[in-house]
């Protein structure tokens, strides 16, 4: 078996057992948790894809260790931590993504409309330090998942699963009622997101090396000069 696929055995293994541990041994979970992205980091390693996407996921890692912690610091700390790997996601599907168009512009305006109700219902019940720090981190995901939406539809999913997850998470701590098993639905859609990001921009990148090594490479800079400066010169009149 190649190493990526032992890598994607051993990433389900480690999640279901995350997720198994949500519901029946919360205090195991507090161990697997921590495992999860830098086994998808392994995987796309090993898959040979951009370093800039293991980078996206450690920082996600930082983000689920410091969320543990529990309280307002380190909430804010995990916050940033997130903030930093969508900031990679933002470059890794700019890189690789098509131009936006009337169709990006459209999914602009609803995942606008969506940040707009979502911050308004939950700032009441958000502590006053939190309430910027929220929107602001918010209003990065949401451009994250619509600057995920020009590449491959897996990570437009994967954006929009974090966008949930991230909502479900703000639900809790803006106090309020939440469904039984709270912690599982938000580590299912959030396991999910970043496996479908990580995939869809893996896809994506070597969809983007293919079409760059199949261009024939044109002159250089230098090279179009230097034909410029002939054309001209055989152009002009003989003494």
């Amino acid at each position: 078996m190649r190493a990526h696929r032992a890598l994607t055995v051993l990433f389900g293994a480690v999640a279901l057992a995350h997720l198994g541990a949500l519901l029946a041994a919360p205090s195991v979970a507090l161990f697997t948790k921590p495992a999860l992205m830098p086994l998808l980091a392994a995987y796309v390693l090993a898959r040979g894809g951009p370093r800039l996407l293991v980078v996206a996921l450690l920082f996600g890692c930082g983000g689920d260790t410091l969320l543990q912690a529990g309280g307002d610091v380190p909430f804010l700390l995990g916050m940033g931590s997130f903030a930093a790997g969508h900031v990679c996601y933002l470059v890794l599907c700019s890189r690789h993504g098509s131009p936006g168009g009337a169709r990006t512009r459209r999914l602009a305006a609803g995942y606008g409309a969506a940040w707009l109700v979502t911050v308004a219902l939950l700032w009441p019940g958000l502590e006053a330090g939190l309430r910027v720090p929220v929107a602001l981190y918010s209003l990065l995901l949401v451009t994250m998942a619509l600057c995920a939406t020009r590449t491959l539809p897996l990570a437009a999913a994967g954006g929009a699963l974090f966008v949930v997850s991230d909502t479900l998470i703000a639900t809790g701590v803006a106090g309020w009622p939440q469904a039984p098993a709270a912690q599982f639905w938000v580590m299912l859609t959030y396991i999910g997101a970043q496996f479908l990001l990580a995939e869809g921009i893996l896809r994506s990148a070597t969809l983007s090396g293919a079409e760059g090594a199949g261009r024939t490479p044109g002159p250089s800079t230098d090279e179009r000069e230097r034909q410029r400066t002939a054309s001209r010169a055989s152009t002009m009149p003989k003494p």
